[in-house]
């Protein structure tokens, strides 16, 4: 637990997994300030549930931070490649996916970073993670450590003694234990999107990497999945 009131900012996507993250640092005390992207990605679902979420959660202070990773390309969430479907879990933790978005979390933790020092907050809040996951670079947590390093070499508060602690407090769970412990904390997750290429009018397709381990972790953790799919089987 920590002061009551004092401010971090929460990187919120819309995703089960960033929601969860938030519910956490609002556990443990802290006034959450949420940033989300408008980055060039599919869709736009994904930015609504992170309104959603937030409002759910009576976040006061929400930005959405508009930049152009479409403009570099390179993944098939900000280019014109295909999504992958129908993989198995094996599969996923296999080569690196084509979803992987150069130097995303860099670049978002970095803006993270930048509001933090603005705001007076010392605490970053990030909702990766490293077991159930699909194989990202940039959710480990030697990224995280390492990203930490660098945030108190880099920033003034930093260099004056005012540490920045990043928060990966999923970082070591299975999907299932996220879920339990975000409906433990007051989660709806049918507020949500997990999606990666959603069908028409917004339903998840059932069948991307994200929506499988979504559907293996609701199962797993033994509660209903709230989501609508185009193709649940």
């Amino acid at each position: 637990m920590t002061e009551a009131g004092k401010k971090a900012v929460v990187l919120l996507s819309g995703g089960l997994d960033s929601a969860t993250a938030l519910a956490v640092a609002v556990r443990d005390g802290f006034e959450p300030c949420t940033m989300s992207f408008r980055y060039g990605q599919r869709h736009s679902h994904e930015l609504a549930a992170a309104e959603r979420v937030a409002n759910a959660m009576g976040v006061k202070n929400s930005i959405v931070v508009t930049i152009d990773l479409r403009s570099i390309g390179g993944s098939a969430l900000t280019d014109d490649i295909d999504v992958p479907k129908d993989r198995t879990t094996h599969s996923m933790s296999g080569v690196i996916p084509i979803t992987y978005v150069p130097a995303r979390n860099t670049i978002f933790l970095s803006y993270a970073l930048g509001w933090a020092e603005v705001l007076g907050s010392h605490d970053i809040f990030i909702g990766v993670n490293a077991v159930d996951y699909s194989g990202y670079p940039d959710c480990r947590p030697e990224f995280i450590e390492a990203f930490e390093r660098m945030a108190n070499l880099a920033t003034k508060e930093g260099v004056e003694g005012h540490s920045f602690t990043i928060h990966a407090p999923l970082i070591n769970m299975t999907k299932a234990e996220i879920i339990r412990t975000g409906v433990s904390l007051g989660v709806d997750y049918s507020l949500t999107h997990s999606c990666y290429d959603p069908a028409p009018g917004g339903l998840a397709c059932g069948r991307c990497d994200s929506c499988i381990l979504r559907k293996r972790g609701f199962e797993d953790a033994g509660i209903p999945d709230p989501t609508e799919y185009a193709e649940p089987g």
